[in-house]
């Protein structure tokens, strides 16, 4: 419960002594009741606001997800195909940590999916 809703009780009730004007009155009851609820919805349209300008950013922005899919194939390349056809050849390659590079990749395809699903239903911007 906020402040505003805890106010608005005690508040109405003063509008009783002040104000003899039953129109007004309810007018200015209705006003006050509905401020929380004008605010929260003043909160949530900036977000969105701010939420498009975010979408909307520059390469290095949008590029961070694509890049580190890009370093997640490669290392997986390394680890599985390049070092164990090296090896063959008596080269030794250090292979990437899989303990961390698998839950960054299984995020990565995880939330691609998601994406992916999203764009099959037209869900635009959520």
């Amino acid at each position: 419960m906020s402040i505003v809703t805890s106010l608005i009780g005690p508040v109405t009730g003063l509008l009783d002594k002040f104000i003899e004007d039953k129109d007004q009155k309810a007018q200015l009851a209705h006003e006050i009741s509905t401020l929380s609820d004008k605010h929260a919805q003043e909160l949530a349209l900036a977000q969105v606001e701010l939420n498009i300008e975010e979408a909307k950013g520059n390469w290095f922005q949008s590029g961070w997800r694509p890049a580190t899919g890009w370093v997640c194939v490669l290392a997986l390349a390394v680890n599985y195909l390049i070092s164990p056809i090296a090896a063959g050849f008596g080269i030794m390659i250090p292979q990437a940590d899989g303990g961390t590079l698998m839950p960054i990749l299984g995020g990565l395809l995880g939330l691609g999916g998601m994406r992916s699903f999203e764009k099959t239903k037209a869900i635009e911007g959520k």
